[in-house]
């Protein structure tokens, strides 16, 4: 990554990178993924987006997200949304893009480059809005699984595009590295 000392804020879209990273077949070791991005750049932000269910007594994730709150992320959740769909079947709805865009957009005017985590085609008018600001956008994601992980017009959309597979042996887990 080295691209000089601008400053850089990290968001990521904590569901689409872990189902990216599981597609790949690693996880994400979350403090080397700090150090890849802060250690060319000056890192200004890191925020996580996630849902999480309301009501269960243990989250999965919560682990994941106390973590990422005591070491260096900011972190923003909200409740998931439950509803049944037309057809009877129960769904679970947690978007978090509306929360990111907004993030984004205040910090544009401080930031030199983005870096988006995610493959949500929905975040190409945030990347106009952005690449508008003089601010340049990168999008982690891959295409290196079928189908791939990334909407086409999100990665046409980019200045760069980085797959999530390049950076495996920098960011992965340890015990999951090859």
């Amino acid at each position: 990554m080295a691209e000089g000392r601008g400053k850089i804020a990290l968001f990521i879209d904590g569901a689409n990178l872990h189902a990216t990273a599981k597609a790949l077949g690693f996880e994400v070791d979350y403090k080397k993924l700090l150090q890849e991005f802060g250690d060319q750049e000056t890192l200004l932000r890191a925020i996580y987006y996630t849902a999480i269910a309301e009501g269960q007594e243990f989250s999965s994730l919560r682990p994941l997200v106390d973590w990422l709150d005591y070491n260096g992320y900011m972190v923003v959740t909200k409740p998931t949304k439950e509803f049944t769909d037309s057809s009877g079947h129960r769904k679970v709805k947690g978007n978090m893009g509306v929360e990111l865009a907004i993030d984004a957009l205040e910090l544009a005017d401080h930031i030199d480059r983005m870096v988006l985590f995610s493959g949500d085609g929905d975040f190409c008018a945030l990347l106009a809005a952005m690449q508008r600001r003089g601010v340049e956008v990168l999008v982690v994601s891959t295409i290196s699984c079928k189908p791939p992980m990334i909407a086409d017009e999100l990665r046409r959309r980019a200045d760069r595009f980085i797959d999530l597979v390049t950076l495996r042996g920098r960011i992965a887990r340890a015990n999951e590295r090859q």
